[in-house]
Order: C-alpha cells, then sequence, then structure tokens
C-alpha cells in the first residue's frame, strides 16, 4: 500500500465512525484548549505585572520605612525606628552620586469639592521631580514649581477634573481638599492606574502641605531615580549607607529596585504558570486513553478487513501505520481544533478586559500541538500493535463464525 491509500484508509474509517471521531477529538481538544488557556492566563499575569512596574518609571529605586524582616519572595517590612523624611531625600540627592532625581511621597485620602460637587480622592504630597521619576504628563498649567514644599495649591488627575468642572477651565480656581483651600494650577493628562492607583483620581499637593494636612510626620516612601540602569546596585548600596548614618547607624529601611521586584513575581508566575501547564495536561493524558479506547474498539470491529488487507499482502507494518495514522489523525485534528478555541477563548476574555493582556507563549502552542500528536501516537501504538498481531485466517474466521 501506498502512503496515500494508507492516509485515504485512514480517512474512510474515521468518517465511517463520525460519533465516535468526533468525541475523541473533543476529548483532544479540550485537552489542547485548556493548556492554551491556562498559559494564557499566566502569561498574561506575567506581562500585566511587568507592564504594572514598568510604568513606575524607569531607573528607580523604592525607598520604604522599616527594614525586610525575611529573606524570600516577597519582603516582609518591620517598624521603622525612625521616620522617613523629606530631609533624608534631600540628603540622598546630595550624598549619592548615582542618583539623578528624588520624590518624596506621602499619601492620604480626603475630599475634594468645588461648589455643590465634591468626591472622594487620594491625595498625594510630592515634589515637582515627581513629575519626571514617574514619567507623568501635563494636561494643562503646571506641576508643583521647583523647590516648592508647601503652598496652597494642587494639581488635578483627569477624572477629577472632568467631575468637578466638566468642561469649565479649572485653573487658578479654589477648591476645598479637606479642610484647607487650595488654588487649581495644573491637571495631569490620563494615565490610568498604575500599581492599584488610578493616577487620574488623585490630587497631587507640595509635599509638606500634604503632611500638615494629614498630621504625618513622615513619609509613605521615596522615589529615587539613578542616572543609569549599570548604577542600580551602586546607588542601593549608597542609600542604605546614607540614611544609616543619618538614622543612628541603625538600617531601618528597606530599598527595593524594580528588577528585583520583577524578578521575584516572575519567578512566582513562572511556576504557576508550570502547575497550571501540569494540570490541563492531565486532560491531554484523559484524551489519550480515550483515543486507545477508541482504536481498540476499531481493531474489534474491523477484523475482517484486517483479515482481508494481510491476506492480499498488506504488510504487518503497514497494518500498524494505518492504526498510527489515524490516532495521528485524531489528535492532530482536535489538537489544532483546541488551539483554535484557546485562542479564541483568549481573544474573548482580552475584549472583556483590555487592560489584561492574554496571549499563549509560543512554546505553550508548539508544546500544545506537539503533545497532543505524541498523545495519539503513544496511546494509539498498543491498538495498532494488537491490529498487527491478528491472524489473517482467524480474523476472517472469526467473522464467518
Amino acid at each position: 500500500m501506498k502512503t496515500r491509500d494508507l492516509l485515504g484508509f485512514s480517512l474512510g474509517a474515521l468518517r465511517g465512525h463520525r460519533l465516535r471521531t468526533w468525541l475523541s477529538l473533543i476529548g483532544v481538544a479540550i485537552g489542547v484548549a485548556s493548556v492554551i488557556m491556562l498559559t494564557s492566563l499566566g502569561e498574561g499575569a506575567r506581562l500585566y505585572v511587568t507592564g504594572e512596574f514598568s510604568s513606575l518609571g524607569s531607573n528607580l529605586l523604592i525607598i520604604l520605612p522599616g527594614k525586610t524582616e525575611t529573606r524570600g519572595a516577597m519582603p516582609v517590612i518591620g517598624g521603622a525606628a525612625h521616620d522617613l523624611t523629606v530631609e533624608d531625600g534631600e540628603a540622598l540627592r546630595r550624598r549619592v552620586p548615582q542618583i539623578e532625581r528624588v520624590a518624596p511621597v506621602s499619601i492620604g485620602t480626603a475630599t475634594v469639592a468645588y461648589g455643590d460637587r465634591r468626591r472622594d480622592v487620594t491625595v498625594i504630597g510630592t515634589t515637582h521631580d515627581i513629575l519626571e521619576v514617574r514619567e507623568l504628563r501635563m494636561g494643562a498649567g503646571r506641576f508643583i514649581p521647583e523647590g516648592e514644599r508647601d503652598a496652597p495649591v494642587c494639581v488635578l488627575g483627569a477624572v477629577v477634573q472632568r467631575e468637578l468642572f466638566g468642561n469649565q477651565n479649572p485653573l487658578g480656581e479654589m477648591v476645598r481638599l479637606g479642610d484647607v483651600r487650595l488654588r487649581v494650577i495644573g491637571t495631569l493628562a490620563p494615565r490610568g492606574t498604575s500599581i492599584g492607583m488610578n493616577l487620574d483620581e488623585v490630587v497631587e499637593v507640595p509635599v509638606d502641605t500634604g503632611m500638615r494636612m494629614f498630621n504625618r510626620t513622615g513619609l509613605f516612601r521615596v522615589l529615587a531615580q539613578v542616572r543609569s540602569h549599570t548604577a542600580m546596585e551602586a546607588a542601593r548600596r549608597g542609600v542604605l549607607a546614607a540614611l544609616k548614618e543619618r538614622h543612628d547607624n541603625e538600617e531601618d529601611v528597606t530599598v527595593l529596585t524594580q528588577d528585583a521586584v520583577l524578578a521575584t513575581f516572575n519567578k512566582i508566575l513562572g511556576l504557576l504558570t508550570a502547575v497550571l501547564t501540569g494540570i490541563a495536561a492531565i486532560s491531554l493524558t484523559v484524551a489519550g486513553i480515550g483515543i486507545m479506547n477508541v482504536m481498540l474498539v476499531s481493531v474489534s470491529e474491523r477484523t475482517t478487513e484486517i483479515g482481508l488487507l494481510k491476506a492480499v499482502g498488506v504488510t504487518t507494518r503497514q497494518i500498524v501505520h494505518v492504526f498510527l495514522i489515524e490516532a495521528a489523525l485524531l489528535s492532530t485534528s482536535g489538537g489544532l481544533l483546541g488551539l483554535a478555541i484557546g485562542i479564541g477563548a483568549g481573544r474573548f476574555l482580552q475584549h472583556l478586559y483590555p487592560e489584561f493582556p492574554v496571549q499563549p507563549p509560543w512554546w505553550a502552542v508548539v508544546a500544545a500541538v506537539g503533545v497532543s500528536l505524541a498523545v495519539g501516537l503513544l496511546f494509539g501504538s498498543m491498538p495498532a500493535r494488537r491490529a498487527a498481531r491478528l491472524d489473517p485466517v482467524e480474523a476472517l474466521m472469526r467473522k464467518r463464525a
């Protein structure tokens, strides 16, 4: 038998048992679709986290009050013996040559009001440098002036501006933020959510103004922008040394780098993706067992055909090839169907949640289709060998009986 004859014979056998063929196809398709969807979610989570941290800015050190208590995936911040102050940030600018900009950050919540319109907002107390450190853009007006730490002025996020002023120009208008009256000097361009905070729903004020509003003595954190990526480690060591000296020779701050945090998340999400892939692979194994059962039933039902083929001179190897081709056709077709379902479901999920990047990694696509074919061949080999061992005379006599 030629290869074309083997393929035609296998296709004819599959078409002759359509219900059984479709059930086998669906079994493999579900397994492959599960692999594609779960790896897509894992990869999407990794890309989302990477994008979120990248949106913080480039070459960034995040300085938190309190010392890391344990080493591991996520730092556990203990209590701080000393407050992290604006003066600490200024000292870092002077004493750590690798640092280009420093932005102190204090955070609180308050109600902002203009006329009879009001809403709750997050209030960020900071300085002019945060504009470059966080790569923010102005929509109108100007940001907090350089060197200004305590002034009755504010900058509104895009959503806050729209809800308080509508189409009216807010520049120069007075708003009430908590118990303080502030003049609006600028508005931010729309930015969206970054690391869990919607920057369109904030009000930015000078750092001392913000700390006085909420009766704070210490900062929430300090963001330091390093001059180059290669200087990150030197800058981190310099920050720790400078603050240790300022805080009575006590190391009571934690310095995080974007690379370290991203590496930790990538490790966690990579492990999660591997676990999800393993769970999904169980579906492929179950589908492979289904293919084996289908092929075993096919062997028992086609005993006469096998006997006739062997009687007319078809070799044992060709008989094995017939059944292996059937198994390969089932598993490959099911794999491609599952691939289409998985990618389609991912795109639908992407349509529902545009901010979450759902896409399968290339290795998952190759592996899912390759494994589905391998599963078909593996579980189809036993029925193929069983068919090849049939004696043609016994096979024909069994049908006559």
